[in-house]
């Protein structure tokens, strides 16, 4: 199986934000924004894989900023780390102000996507190149992320069975 590299699965998503997407304040709902974190998240784990990518977690996520109603939401994602069946995918979220050009973080997640044959299956990823600093450094914060959720689920299959 060759090896794909994190820059041509990673993808960048711009939206313009609209008032069914906010509440009364004319802030965009926390829920829009992480509809298309997902969204993204699986465009880049579908494009590293050229399979179906179903999303099996997501780490938390914290929103910095608020999103308001007519807002550029800016959403980059890209393949961090691939295990033999799932990969780490990290997601940046980005708003522009359209009037003054200012463009704010407004709020980063991970998630972790499976991939499935035609059965609906795991099955297994490419693997995935590293070619740059960037590239590197995320993978290697993705490996001690990945450390830590296996840590919690062996904690929480062990109250699980208490």
């Amino acid at each position: 199986m060759n090896g794909k590299k994190v820059k041509d699965s990673s993808v960048l998503i711009s939206l313009i934000t609209l008032p069914q997407d906010g509440n009364h304040a004319g802030m965009v709902h926390g829920g829009v924004v992480m509809y298309h974190i997902d969204n993204a998240s699986a465009v880049a784990a579908m494009r590293h894989t050229r399979e179906i990518a179903v999303t099996a977690s997501i780490d938390r996520v914290d929103f910095h900023h608020p999103v308001f109603v007519g807002n550029l939401l800016i959403i980059k994602a890209s393949v961090n780390l691939v295990g033999k069946t799932s990969m780490e995918v990290g997601a940046r979220v980005e708003v522009e102000n359209l009037f003054t050009g200012k463009v704010t973080h407004t709020a980063s997640a991970y998630l972790t996507f499976v991939a499935l044959d035609k059965e609906g299956k795991p099955m297994q990823v490419p693997p995935l190149i590293l070619e740059t600093d960037d590239d590197k450094r995320r993978n290697r914060q993705a490996l001690e992320r990945r450390k830590l959720r296996i840590a919690e689920k062996k904690k929480e299959k062990s109250r699980i069975q208490l």
